[in-house]
C-alpha cells in the first residue's frame, strides 16, 4: 500500500484498533495486485477496514470528483461505514446517500463533489439520473453485503448504477456467506475469491445455539419467559414480518417488559430513536426484521432469539452474527412448535433448552433517553451536551449516559430518576445561544 505506515498507525489508533487482523491484511495484498475481489467473511470480522484501506490509497488528491463508490442494502451500514470513516480523519470528503430524509440535503453535499460516496441503490439511482452525480472518474467499486443487494427488487437499479460507471478498474464484493451467483452486469469476468468463512456456517465455539420447542402455537409465552430468562442482557428478538414485529413488541410492553421494536416501514427519526435507546440500554430488547440482521455494529449483543425461523440458512448465520462478535459469547435461542419443522442446518450444532418453570420479570432499565432536535449541521458535538447536562440540568458523570449526534438531532441517555427534573431545567435554555427543543425520546 502507498498509505505510509505512521498514517495506516493513526487510522488504527482512531478506530481503536490495535493491528489489522490476517483477513484485513490478505485483502490488502490481493487488491493491490488483483482488479476483481470477492470477500467472503463472518459478520464481525472486520471487512469494512479491508476495503476502505484500499479504497484510500487509491485516491488522487488533486482529483475533485467521485472516485470510489460504495453501495450498500441499507441505509443503517451507509451510515456506520461513514461513521468509520469519518473517526478516521482521512481528509477526503465523503458523503452518505440514502433513503428516509430529504434528497435536497444530499444534493447540497454533492455540489462540492466528495471523493468517497456510501449510498444505497434506489438513492443513487435517483441522483445518476438526475445527473446529481459525475460518474466518469468513478474508478473503485464496493458492492458491501452483495448478496444483500441484488435480491429482487434491487437489481434494476443496481444494473442501472453499474451500467452508468464507465470507467471503473477496481470491483470488490463483499459478503458474510457463500450463498449467491454474481450476475453477468456486475462484470466479474475472473474474480480472486478469498474466502475466510468457516466450512461450517454455525461452527463458533463462542456462540452457543440452543432450540426452545414451544407447548403454545404462537410461542408468544414462551417468548415471555425467556425474556425474563435472559433478564437485563442485551437482545435481539428476529420476526418475519413488519406486523409481527409490532404485534410481538406490543405483546411484550403489555405484560410489563421494556422493548423497543424496529424495521423498514418505520420513519428514519423513529428507527433512529430505536436503535439509540437500545445502543444506549434504555432498552435492553430491540424486536425487529431481517433488516437488523445486516449493518448494525452494535457492541455486547448477548442473544439473538428466533421467534420466527429463518426462511434460509444465509439468514441464520446473518441473525447470529450481531453476537458473539470480536473474541465474544453469546447465546441463540431458536424457538418453535410442534407443527414446525426444524431445518438440518439449525439443528446440526444445537443443544435442547429447556426454560426454568418459574420466572419473574426483568427489573426495569436505569436510563431513559434524551432528545436534542439539533446536531453536528448546528455546530453541536457530544462535549456541549455534556457541559450542558452539567452545568445547567446539574448532573453528575455518572447521570450522564452515551450521546449520540447525528446531523440535525442527538440523543443522550441520562439516569431515570434524574429524567424529569432534567428536562424542567432545560425547558428555557440554550445550546451555543440556539433554542433547542429537549424532551424525553418516544
Amino acid at each position: 500500500m502507498n498509505i505510509s505506515e505512521s498514517n495506516l498507525q493513526q487510522f488504527l489508533d482512531r478506530l481503536k484498533i490495535k493491528t489489522l487482523n490476517e483477513m484485513q491484511t490478505s485483502t490488502i495484498d490481493a487488491v493491490e495486485k488483483n482488479n476483481q475481489i470477492v470477500l467472503l467473511s463472518a459478520t464481525g470480522s472486520g471487512k469494512t477496514l479491508a476495503f476502505l484501506l484500499p479504497i484510500i490509497n487509491s485516491l488522487d488528491s488533486d482529483i475533485r470528483k467521485v472516485q470510489a463508490l460504495i453501495l450498500v442494502p441499507s441505509r443503517e451500514l451507509a451510515l456506520q461505514i461513514e461513521s468509520v470513516l469519518k473517526q478516521m480523519q482521512t481528509g477526503y470528503k465523503i458523503t452518505a446517500c440514502y433513503g428516509g430524509h430529504k434528497r435536497e440535503i444530499e444534493e447540497n453535499n454533492l455540489v462540492q463533489p466528495p471523493a468517497i460516496i456510501i449510498g444505497t441503490a434506489g438513492r443513487m439511482a435517483d441522483h445518476i439520473r438526475r445527473n446529481n452525480i459525475d460518474t466518469e472518474f468513478v474508478k473503485f467499486l464496493v458492492l458491501d453485503e452483495f448478496d444483500k443487494s441484488l435480491e429482487l427488487g434491487f437489481i434494476e437499479e443496481m444494473q442501472f448504477i453499474l451500467g452508468s460507471l464507465p470507467n471503473v478498474e477496481k470491483r470488490m464484493l463483499t459478503s458474510a456467506t457463500n450463498a449467491v451467483d454474481i450476475p453477468p452486469f456486475v462484470k466479474m469476468r475472473e474474480p480472486v475469491t478469498l474466502n475466510f468463512l468457516s466450512e461450517n456456517p454455525t461452527e463458533n465455539e463462542s456462540l452457543r445455539i440452543n432450540t426452545l420447542l414451544s407447548d403454545d402455537k404462537d410461542k408468544l409465552q414462551t417468548l415471555l419467559q425467556l425474556v425474563c430468562y435472559c433478564n437485563n442482557t442485551s437482545t435481539i428478538i428476529f420476526c418475519n414480518h413488519r406486523d409481527s414485529v409490532e404485534r410481538t413488541s406490543e405483546f411484550l410492553a403489555d405484560q410489563g417488559i421494556v422493548n423497543v421494536f424496529y424495521h423498514g416501514g418505520m420513519e428514519q427519526l423513529d428507527r433512529e430513536v430505536a436503535l439509540t435507546k437500545f445502543r444506549n440500554t434504555t432498552s435492553n430488547i430491540l424486536v425487529t426484521t431481517d433488516l437488523a440482521s445486516r449493518g448494525l455494529d452494535i457492541a455486547d449483543i448477548r442473544n439473538i432469539v428466533h421467534y420466527h425461523l429463518p426462511h434460509v440458512e444465509a439468514e441464520f448465520t446473518h441473525r447470529n452474527g450481531r453476537t458473539a462478535r470480536m473474541n465474544a459469547t453469546g447465546n441463540v435461542y431458536v424457538i418453535w412448535s410442534e407443527d414446525e419443522r426444524l431445518p438440518a442446518y439449525i439443528t446440526t450444532d444445537a443443544v435442547t433448552f429447556e426454560l426454568p418453570e418459574k420466572f419473574s420479570l426483568p427489573e426495569k432499565p436505569k436510563w431513559s433517553t434524551l432528545f436534542f432536535d439539533a446536531g453536528k449541521k448546528d455546530k453541536i458535538n457530544k462535549m456541549d451536551i455534556v457541559g450542558f447536562l452539567s452545568h445547567v440540568c446539574h448532573l453528575k458523570k455518572d447521570e450522564i449516559g452515551l450521546i449520540e449526534v447525528k446531523d440535525f438531532t442527538a440523543f443522550a441517555a441520562v439516569r431515570k430518576s434524574k429524567i424529569g427534573n432534567v428536562v424542567e431545567l432545560a425547558k428555557d435554555e440554550r445550546i451555543k445561544n440556539k433554542k433547542v427543543k429537549i424532551a424525553v425520546a418516544k
